[in-house]
């Protein structure tokens, strides 16, 4: 059984690998993710936000971070808490992330 720090480690991978639909960016770099934690249990629970509260994904992105998290071996239940506070903006974005888009 995966320890609870593996299963960080294999829930940001996943992260990654889910992008905004709008902006060529996964949504871990893009600044949208900003709690990634994991209990003893090996559930996990994800505060997360919205490029914006208009954002047309808003109903599906978090399940679909939901749903993903769900598959990792090992991971009992997923949480995702959606949150606008504090305000996503392009200053939570990776470096990669803003050389991605031009920022840099």
């Amino acid at each position: 059984m995966k320890n609870f720090i593996e299963i960080q480690n294999l829930a940001i991978e996943v992260l990654q690998d889910i992008f905004d639909p709008e902006i060529p960016v996964n949504i871990y770099d893009l600044g949208l993710i900003y709690e990634v934690n994991v209990d003893p249990e090996n559930n996990i629970h994800i505060v997360m936000t919205l490029t914006s509260p208009n954002c047309p994904v808003a109903e599906s992105l978090p399940l679909e971070v939901e749903n993903k998290l769900k598959e990792i071996e090992g991971v009992k239940d997923v949480k995702v808490d959606l949150t606008f506070e504090p305000v996503w903006t392009t200053e939570l974005m990776t470096e990669a992330a803003k050389l991605e888009l031009g920022f840099l």
